[in-house]
């Protein structure tokens, strides 16, 4: 009872402090505006779209790179114009976005999921375990996350069968995602949890003949929280823009489901033919995607480091 009244304690002056200084922070607030209208727009895709990008009968070839409409030769019917395949740009955007947004979003709590848990194991019982899930983490933090996330869709390309591979395409890019990105989570798990098992709620807890993973997950882990959500904030950027780099590279998402980064790819095409508005305007989403999430990250962290301030 006594960990959890410390704990509702902490987290009220926090939650207090941390409104605090976002509302005496411009650029938070601008941000989290740009975050919420993306994440928004994306969730209700399919109301505010005008057609469904992914539906072969909603666009006809006929209709194919037209300007955005308030340029020369653009038609009102399509706001941002059209790609090579006659699709409305603004729709595919939303589409591409809701699945971008979905498959970081998801690949980061699976990420999350893995490393939280095995850092809280490692930080809390040490010895041989501890050993065995850093020198691991060592060895993957030696490769870039992208070349993990390559190598992992890769292995699973080869083992699945042929004709699966686009109906289980999202569960491996969360998968090759989330396993290039819980290596963060679990060094900082561990860490945070090395300071806390040394306290005397938790030493309170042993003596009262409580579990070991009791004492972990309902007393240390909610005061872990803190670091780890700010690199939740700062992963899911790198979590997009890797779903992104994969898109562009040809080994994410089937081709009649475009990402951000199959959008980009197909844009750079016709980036010099005089089709400018095919890259420039899935480019402008994704950059300013990942802007207001880092700045929300970046906020987070100098709020929640008093160190950093």
């Amino acid at each position: 009872m006594l960990a959890r009244a410390v704990a509702t304690w902490r987290r009220l002056s926090v939650e207090s402090e941390l409104l605090y200084l976002f509302l005496h922070s411009p650029a938070a607030i601008v941000a989290a505006a740009v975050g919420t209208i993306f994440v928004v727009a994306a969730l209700i895709a399919p109301a505010i779209a005008p057609t469904d990008p992914f539906d072969l009968a909603s666009f006809d070839l006929l209709d194919s790179l037209l300007p955005p409409a308030w340029s020369s030769g653009g038609d009102p019917r399509f706001l941002l114009g059209t790609d090579d395949q006659g699709r409305d740009l603004f729709s595919a955007i939303l589409y591409g976005m809701r699945l971008s947004i979905l498959i970081g979003a998801t690949a980061v709590a699976f990420a999350v999921i893995v490393g939280v848990g095995l850092g809280l194991a490692a930080g809390y019982i040490g010895g041989r375990f501890d050993t065995i899930v850093m020198r691991i983490a060592d060895v993957q933090l030696s490769l870039p996350a992208i070349l993990t996330a390559l190598l992992i869709d890769g292995i699973a390309r080869g083992v699945l069968p042929r004709q699966t591979h686009d109906e289980l395409m999202f569960f491996v890019l969360v998968f090759a995602i989330g396993l290039s990105l819980w290596v963060n989570f679990a060094r900082t798990a561990r860490a945070s949890t090395f300071v806390e098992r040394n306290k005397e709620y938790v030493q309170a807890a042993e003596i009262m003949g409580l579990s070991r993973w009791r004492i972990a997950v309902l007393h240390i882990l909610p005061n872990i929280l803190g670091p780890i959500l700010v690199i939740m904030t700062i992963d899911l950027a790198v979590a997009i823009l890797l779903e992104a780099t994969l898109s562009f590279l040809g080994v994410g998402v089937p081709a009649d489901q475009p990402s951000l980064g199959a959008l980009i790819r197909i844009g750079t095409s016709y980036m010099f033919s005089g089709e400018w508005w095919v890259v420039l305007f899935p480019s402008a989403a994704l950059i300013l995607l990942i802007i207001s999430v880092n700045i929300i990250g970046d906020f987070l962290r100098d709020a929640l480091n008093p160190r950093l301030r």
